[in-house]
């Protein structure tokens, strides 16, 4: 068992604070973050907790899973590992292709 939780369903509203509380119940715990959207600067609705030993992450799953938080039934899992991200990103090639025959933009009246 990983130390790392994933805690999905979050309000936006729930504070790391709020978390550290909640995830005490179960152990000692080493971290918490809330990734936040680069886009709007708010919390993207998920949060990873570590918790100090495997023991203590198994206990805050079986605590924490379904509990009511800012209104929200959480659901707390193992975090999967991260997998690696590959180049790109972004729009689609400018090679062409077969696009189908071209429509004019003016109206036909």
């Amino acid at each position: 068992m990983n130390n790392k939780l994933y805690v999905g369903n979050l309000s936006y509203d729930t504070t790391e604070a709020k978390l550290r509380e909640l995830f005490s119940q179960a152990g000692t715990i080493r971290s918490v973050a809330i990734p936040m959207d680069r886009m709007t600067n708010q919390p993207r609705g998920f949060a990873f907790v570590e918790m100090e030993t495997p023991a203590d992450a198994l206990k805050a799953i079986k605590t924490c899973n379904g509990q009511m938080v800012d209104g929200r039934e959480i659901k707390v899992n193992e975090a999967k590992p991260m997998e690696a991200r590959t180049g790109g990103g972004g729009g689609g090639s400018s090679s062409g292709g077969d696009r189908g025959p071209r429509r004019s933009t003016q109206n036909r009246w």
